[in-house]
């Protein structure tokens, strides 16, 4: 997992929760849930997006990012920026929310990424194909490994 995003604990001073997102609905809920969990705890938000490069001989077939290296970043980023801004309806983001862009694999990223925070929140299935499933495979890889407790909310 390549990144130069590293989790901003902040030791002694406020909880953090991190928050998987991808644009789906189940993560939109997820995210929604641990918005208003940090309200109420008083704790720092990590919302957090996992984007990876598509396989290299797909890139002589999609010319849209050409030579723009952080364009999937970028594209990550405006996804769960989106979703952020969904969440608050309007409102100005809270210098306690913070949204990371992160390169790599999604289970392995917020696994990663759960090290030293107070709660991992998860939609109980993204976007894979398998929806009769009860969790999707990142978040019943978060449940098995991650370093924190795990909230999965349900799709419905």
């Amino acid at each position: 997992m390549a990144s130069t995003d590293t989790p901003s604990t902040t030791p002694g001073n406020r909880p953090r929760i991190i928050v998987g997102v991808d644009g789906s609905p189940g993560a939109n809920r997820a995210l929604s849930w641990a918005f208003s969990e940090a309200e109420q705890r008083g704790a720092d938000l990590d919302v957090v997006i996992a984007w990876d490069f598509p396989y290299k001989w797909a890139e002589g077939f999609n010319t849209e990012w050409g030579e723009d290296t952080d364009y999937f970043a970028r594209a990550a980023g405006d996804e769960a920026g989106a979703g952020v801004d969904a969440v608050l309806e309007g409102k100005p983001r809270p210098a306690w929310l913070t949204v990371h862009a992160i390169e790599g694999a999604a289970a392995q990223v917020l696994i990663e990424r759960a090290k030293g925070a107070d709660l991992l929140v998860v939609g109980s299935r993204g976007r894979g194909g398998f929806t009769k499933l009860l969790l999707g495979s990142v978040s019943n890889a978060c449940v098995h490994h991650a370093p924190c407790p795990v909230c999965v909310i349900p799709d419905e």
